[in-house]
């Protein structure tokens, strides 16, 4: 009875004065409090962090805004008779596109602002076929070759700006009263310049024509305005080839690539009809030259 009563007391002290846990020793609760206090730091952090846009999977308006800026593009390159590969691949770098797609994709626009002046110089019969096919035999195969091929990333962009930014100081030193070339391609050069340049052309994923001009002009085979009228079907046929060499190689274009499209052929129709009708050679080679030099800081640089 006794030993009831006592059980029954305890009972109801233990409800009016309930024990309290042990308090842990202050060499553990510091370093608690500074986990806490870690822990809530880096919440905020990763809430503040901006989330990383993802260009390749862009809405409608995203798609069209890179459609107008690529048909700006276009325009000015195509006053010189370029296409604006390299242009079309700093933007796509800048914008984070994925890689396996920057070097079809600037292809495809390739082919489809050289296309419309091709046949526009062809129609004004500015083109020199005699000495565009010689260029031809051997770019092709070297630019199907070189499409093929996957550079480092690293590797092709510095030697791609090296090579641009030397082509724009020759080009841009150039006499005034150099208007029209001064001796004929030999059979043996124009093959060796046409492979080489198509080899270059398919590594990278440029037409080729920001190589081929800087080159005919420095050797004197051809002048500023032939120079362009060569460089647009050079850059259909080593694009179209190039293409095919990355399509190969497992690479695919975006899949906003006929909206890009539509804005690039927009700018190649104003700027071959600028390039035909107002401008004359000095300041087409001028153009050309910062053309060039933009090109390969951008690559170098950026």
């Amino acid at each position: 009875m006794k030993t009831a009563i006592r059980n029954t007391s305890r009972f109801r002290h233990a409800r009016k004065h309930p024990k309290q846990p042990d308090a842990l020793p202050a060499s553990h609760a510091a370093p608690l409090r500074g986990s806490a206090i870690k822990g809530l730091f880096a919440v905020r952090v990763r809430q503040r962090k901006p989330a990383r846009i993802n260009w390749t999977a862009c809405s409608i308006s995203d798609a069209t805004l890179f459609a107008l800026l690529f048909g700006i593009i276009s325009l000015l390159y195509a006053t010189v008779g370029q296409a604006g590969g390299t242009a079309f691949l700093a933007v796509m770098a800048f914008a984070s596109f994925s890689p396996s797609e920057m070097r079809p994709t600037a292809l495809a626009l390739n082919i489809v602002a050289a296309t419309y002046s091709t046949w526009a110089f062809n129609r004004n019969d500015a083109i020199d076929w005699k000495k565009l096919w010689i260029l031809l035999a051997s770019s092709m195969p070297a630019a199907l070759l070189g499409g093929i091929i996957v550079l480092d990333e690293r590797i092709y962009k510095t030697t791609t700006g090296v090579v641009l930014l030397i082509a724009g100081a020759v080009t841009i030193l150039r006499r005034n009263g150099d208007a029209s070339p001064d001796r004929d391609a030999p059979l043996w050069g124009a093959a060796s310049v046409g492979g080489a340049v198509g080899l270059v052309s398919g590594l990278t994923g440029v037409g080729g024509g920001v190589f081929l001009a800087p080159t005919m002009i420095a050797l004197h085979w051809a002048s500023p305005k032939q120079t362009a009228a060569l460089s647009a079907p050079f850059i259909l046929a080593n694009s179209s080839v190039g293409l095919t060499g990355t399509l190969l190689a497992g690479q695919s274009p975006s899949s906003h690539l006929i909206q890009y499209a539509v804005g690039t052929l927009a700018g190649a129709v104003v700027g071959t009809a600028i390039g035909l009708r107002w401008l004359g050679q000095a300041l087409t080679r001028f153009i050309l030259a910062g053309i060039l030099l933009a090109a390969g800081t951008q690559s170098i640089f950026f």
